[in-house]
């Protein structure tokens, strides 16, 4: 029975959340699976990965073949590193102690670019924001302007409609005098 390590797609329409699974090749790809492995969340960002190495690892050294993207999450996770790393216990080129220790070394490695990307769109974040609370300020200042320039306009015209009146009152009794 060949297997596959696939994504089993999940989630709504338009919001897909994937199980990573081995199954039988021959079954449908969201039919019957042999064992969930994972989950795969593409819509975070970063992309959402939690795998079980271990039991990868298990269906990788007995045969199973990875999809392409599937193939692609286990080696971000180092599922593929295990297994060759495994491969070269196997083969007597390492200890299984030295092997455990260039894994750990590698994951220490790729926790820290992840962190160091989440910081980083933390800090985009913070500064969009920011960014968008200036120019907010400067619109509501500019809008501040305008009402307090058209009020000082409408007082100014209302003014001089005062004065007109005025003026024209003071004509006409000055007319009815004479």
């Amino acid at each position: 029975m060949p297997v596959k390590i696939r994504l089993q797609r999940h989630g709504k329409k338009g919001k897909p959340f994937f199980w990573i699974v081995a199954a039988d090749a021959r079954a449908k790809r969201d039919g019957k699976f042999l064992e969930k492995l994972g989950i795969y969340n593409p819509t975070t960002n970063p992309a959402t990965i939690d795998l079980n190495v271990d039991g990868a690892v298990k269906w990788l050294r007995n045969g199973a073949q990875p999809t392409d993207t599937a193939k692609r999450i286990l080696s971000y996770k180092g599922a593929l590193m295990k297994k060759h790393l495994l491969g070269g216990v196997d083969k007597g080129a390492l200890t299984e102690e030295q092997a455990n220790e260039k894994f750990e070394a590698w994951m220490k490695e790729k926790e820290d670019k992840v962190f160091s990307k989440k910081q980083q769109l933390a800090t985009e974040a913070n500064a969009a924001k920011a960014a968008a609370l200036e120019a907010e300020k400067a619109t509501n200042a500019k809008r501040e302007a305008e009402a307090k320039a058209a009020e000082e306009a409408a007082t100014a015209a209302e003014e001089e409609a005062t004065e007109e009146v005025e003026a024209s009152a003071e004509e006409n009794n000055e007319e009815k005098e004479a």
